[in-house]
């Protein structure tokens, strides 16, 4: 192959802290990336038209480029206590309270988006109303605002939502571990079949390589990491690594594998996607 990978990943700070080390050449052994930042929706619609080497993923988009891509065991966001959030102006009470209601979500094909899907379908007699979907930054804003009666949101929204005088309705990651003990799939890193099995690996270890150099020396990476952090408080910048980077980045293991096949198995069986062959997860 070209040694040189071509990848897309978003400039939140558990990517950049992830890639830091692979990024700037400190990996050995690894090929040079050409990185490419891109917010989670547009690297999923990537995905789908098979446009990069190697993609930071919504691991609700999986059943859709499986065929192409192969899911790497490492390098994504998988954890616990680090669910989207569903959030609304006033205190409206319990789930029940968005019977018929509008609510913001950042993307239909997220896994935050799944995973309100299935806690709707379990905790809201009737289901929601209008879902509308909005650039997950106009989501806390349009709430607010009284746009919208709640919005579903992700990263760094965990921490800043009462900066906005809003209040969390529901936590999706605590109503997902309380009803399967399983860690939340949140993003994944995939990289092209057409590879080859041999690069797969080589991609592989190069991912995992990078988380440990980044944990091995965290103040290595905070320039590349606060350069992309889109103005955010260097405080919460650390919450967030600290939230998403964990044990599952350096190996999914058997619990991440598990959580990943349930999500997208209940997902399935609610017919928000297609289902998965039996082998789909399969790594080389």
């Amino acid at each position: 192959m070209n040694d040189t990978v071509r990848i897309a990943y978003s400039p939140c700070p558990n990517d950049t802290f992830v890639f830091d080390a692979w990024a700037h050449g400190r990996v050995p052994g690894a090929p040079a990336l050409d990185v490419t930042f891109a917010d989670i929706d547009r690297t999923n619609g990537m995905a789908e038209r098979g446009e990069f080497d190697v993609l930071k993923v919504s691991y609700a988009v999986l059943p859709w480029v499986l065929d192409e891509y192969a899911l790497l065991p490492c390098g994504g966001a998988v954890g616990r206590g680090c669910g989207p959030l569903v959030l609304t102006r006033d205190a409206l009470g319990g789930p029940e309270a968005l019977s018929g209601r509008t609510v913001a979500v950042p993307s239909e094909r997220s896994t935050a988006y799944l995973l309100f899907r299935l806690w709707a379908a379990a905790e809201v007699p009737g289901g929601v109303g209008e879902v509308v979907v909005l650039p997950f930054h106009e989501i806390m804003p349009a709430v607010r605002d009284g746009k919208v009666d709640a919005g579903l949101v992700i990263h760094e929204a965990r921490f800043t939502y009462q900066e906005y005088g809003l209040t969390c309705l529901a936590d999706m990651g605590d109503h997902w571990e309380g009803t399967t003990g399983l860690p939340i799939p949140l993003g994944a890193i995939i990289a092209k079949r057409s590879l080859g099995a041999d690069t797969l690996r080589r991609l592989a270890d190069a991912a995992r390589a990078s988380v440990r150099m980044a944990w091995d020396d965290p103040e290595a990476s905070r320039p590349y990491v606060l350069e992309h952090a889109q103005e955010m408080d260097p405080a919460v910048t650390d919450q967030h690594i600290g939230l998403y980077v964990n044990e599952f980045t350096a190996d999914l293991g058997e619990d991440g594998y598990a959580a990943v096949r349930g999500l997208l198995t209940r997902a399935a069986a609610e017919g928000l996607v297609p289902p998965l062959g039996p082998d789909a997860l399969s790594f080389p």
